[in-house]
């Protein structure tokens, strides 16, 4: 990664995944590129990372005095992990003397048997064979060339009936389509414009309340301290506008983002503008299913499943000229989530039918 491409290190914290252990595929652990502004960090895909958490199974194993090196495989790709060994591990237990055994013989409490059966299961679940599932956890670095994980945590995963990895397997594609994949802005609130913190505020504010209607003077209010705070820079040259105007031109800027997202629409076209919450408007919702339900009993679109072109038609006719394809498009992936119409792939939906 260039340089200019990598975000200032100052805003790196801004991003949640950089203070967690990042859930990633070995061979992109093995592909991050370093960052040239603080050694031991690395981006994946703009995201700044620099500890990971992985589970694969053992391919090769090392043992030295103060730590193990397993060689761990996912599937995709095979990382060395340096395992360090706990004190615990590495002392020598004195023998026990002949009162203490006696104490314990008598039904007391002793400390030295106590503590070897804590060493046993640990050595049990830190030392282990090729072929047994390994889960660790910790910083990635580069040494000789090579990419490792320095383990703070490690353990070996009972996994008979392998639900472990096929949980591990299901999250995995999630967390890269919903987190990872998607390219991260870090931004100053600084450089943030005056009409993405306007839409912002809207749009928590549509989603806090319970209305699924509003009108723009329900949410003007919300915008009248992001006027009156604008810095010099930001500010119009006076004489300028007054700050009211300067409120009801950023609403109606703001209120076009929002139908243009489609996070929200006009049902009715009248001079008394009430606009609708898309995802709230539960008769929009289920227009939108019964359409796909009907057209999908047709033979014509049994198999392939009904375009999404064809379902905005339909809604146009049925219910609403002016819901966008934005808007229908938000409302297909809520029904997609609820598993009551399934994507087929290039625009076209089916109906689940139980």
């Amino acid at each position: 990664m260039q340089t200019a491409r990598e975000p200032p290190s100052l805003l790196w914290g801004l991003d949640p995944v950089f203070s967690a252990f990042a859930r990633l595929y070995i061979r992109d652990v093995l592909e991050m590129s370093e960052s040239t502004q603080v050694p031991g960090v690395y981006f994946f895909n703009s995201r700044p990372i620099y500890k990971v958490h992985v589970l694969g199974t053992v391919v090769s194993r090392r043992e030295r005095e103060d730590f193990f090196c397993y060689g761990v495989d996912d599937g995709s790709g095979v990382i060395a992990c340096l395992c360090w060994k706990s004190d615990l591990m590495k002392e020598q237990l004195e023998p026990s003397t002949g009162g203490r055994q006696s104490d314990a013989a008598a039904g007391g409490f002793d400390p030295a048997a106590e503590l070897r059966k804590l060493k046993q299961a640990q050595e049990e679940q830190s030392r282990l064979e090729i072929g047994e599932l390994l889960r660790v956890r910790g910083a990635v670095k580069t040494s000789r060339g090579q990419r490792e994980i320095m383990a703070s945590c490690f353990y070996k995963v009972s996994d008979p009936v392998m639900s472990v990895q096929l949980s591990w397997m299901s999250e995995l594609p999630l967390l890269y389509k919903q987190v990872y994949e998607r390219p991260l802005e870090l931004k100053d609130h600084r450089d943030v414009s005056l009409l993405t913190r306007a839409t912002d505020a809207v749009r928590v504010f549509l989603e806090d309340k319970p209305a699924v209607t509003f009108r723009p003077y329900d949410v003007q209010d919300l915008l009248l301290p992001l006027v009156s705070t604008r810095t010099p820079a930001e500010q119009e040259p006076a004489p300028g506008p007054s700050v009211c105007s300067q409120v009801s031109a950023l609403l109606k800027q703001t209120l076009k983002v929002l139908q243009e997202e489609g996070l929200v629409y006009r049902k009715v076209l009248s001079q008394d503008q009430v606009y609708c919450v898309t995802l709230k408007d539960l008769d929009l919702t289920m227009a939108v299913r019964d359409i796909v339900r009907e057209d999908c009993q047709r033979d014509k679109y049994a198999e392939k499943g009904v375009h999404l072109l064809h379902i905005l038609s339909a809604v146009r006719r049925r219910y609403s000229p002016n819901v966008s394809k934005a808007a229908l498009e938000k409302v297909l992936s809520s029904l997609e989530c609820s598993s009551d119409v399934i994507s087929s792939g290039n625009n076209y939906y089916l109906a689940f039918v139980m």
